[in-house]
């Protein structure tokens, strides 16, 4: 089986940049144990990263998680996300250990915050430097911050591993000062709801076009868009066996110059700054 493209974070670890998401796992308990094999199928497949976050199901997803990993956690770069109002000096050791002890893990390759909130950044800097000394994580990152976001971490952007952000083709805003800013910094950009949501996306004609002329769904096109640029990781969700197989393919999608240029005029880049897009 041909190996999924990687990634080299600052330290020299590399992850694939084809990795699993976990958002909406955990919210029915009937569900459970499908989510867990899907996402055990996929690290079967080389997606070895998995991202997850305290507030998907109140934790229900990491629990999910802790499911599919068990008995070959060294196998898998796993990430968690920390609520903003848990980002504080104190607060955010006791959610990371929350999370830890929901994981069944007793430290996380990634940790993130979710989002910005009211506690000033540099406090989450240094608590998150605090994590790493503790041995509690290996490496910490933001999610949904933009530009000036992460400029105000001032000396702690160089220990930002990365910038989890909304990009898809229907989302797209970051490409126009975002990626360039993380680019320049070697800081990998982690991409989530790469194919969109509700199957909006997937259902466009010129997709559907594309797709059809690399004999290929549209979900594996779109996600080949994403994975196209280099620097980035996508975190698709799959939930079942079917949907995580269909992905794990994407590893063997180029798409062409003319595929490109026909989704940039279906779906246009940006010209000008926009506001950061989040779901």
């Amino acid at each position: 089986m041909a190996a999924i493209g990687e990634i080299t974070w600052a330290d020299g670890t590399a992850t694939p940049r084809l990795g699993q998401g976990s958002w909406k796992m955990g919210e029915a308990g009937a569900d459970r144990k499908a989510e867990a094999a899907a996402l055990s199928l996929g690290l079967d497949l080389g997606m070895t990263l998995i991202d997850t976050a305290e507030m998907y199901a109140e934790g229900g997803a990491e629990e999910v998680v802790r499911e599919a990993v068990a008995g070959r956690r060294d196998e898998v770069f796993l990430v968690s996300k920390a609520y903003p109002h848990n980002a504080g000096r104190r607060s955010l050791a006791a959610a990371c250990a929350r999370s830890l002890k929901r994981l069944g893990t007793d430290r996380l390759d990634l940790y993130l915050l979710h989002w910005r909130g009211s506690i000033p950044l540099g406090e989450t800097v240094e608590a998150m430097q605090a994590l790493v000394a503790a041995g509690k994580i290996l490496r910490w990152g933001v999610s949904n911050l933009d530009v000036d976001d992460l400029e105000e971490l001032g000396q702690g952007l160089a220990h930002c591993a990365t910038d989890q952000v909304l990009w898809n083709l229907t989302a797209r805003g970051v490409e126009f000062d975002l990626l360039p800013f993380c680019a320049r910094r070697g800081m990998p950009v982690m991409a989530y709801s790469p194919i969109g949501q509700g199957g909006r996306l997937l259902r466009h004609p010129v997709l559907a076009r594309i797709a059809a002329r690399h004999g290929v769904s549209t979900a594996q096109a779109a996600l080949g868009f994403v994975l196209a640029r280099p620097g980035v990781v996508a975190i698709p969700k799959a939930s079942t066996a079917a949907h995580v197989r269909d992905l794990a393919a994407t590893r063997d999608l180029a798409l062409t110059p003319q595929d490109v240029a026909e989704l940039d005029a279906a779906f246009p880049p940006p010209r000008r700054k926009r506001g950061l897009e989040m779901l």
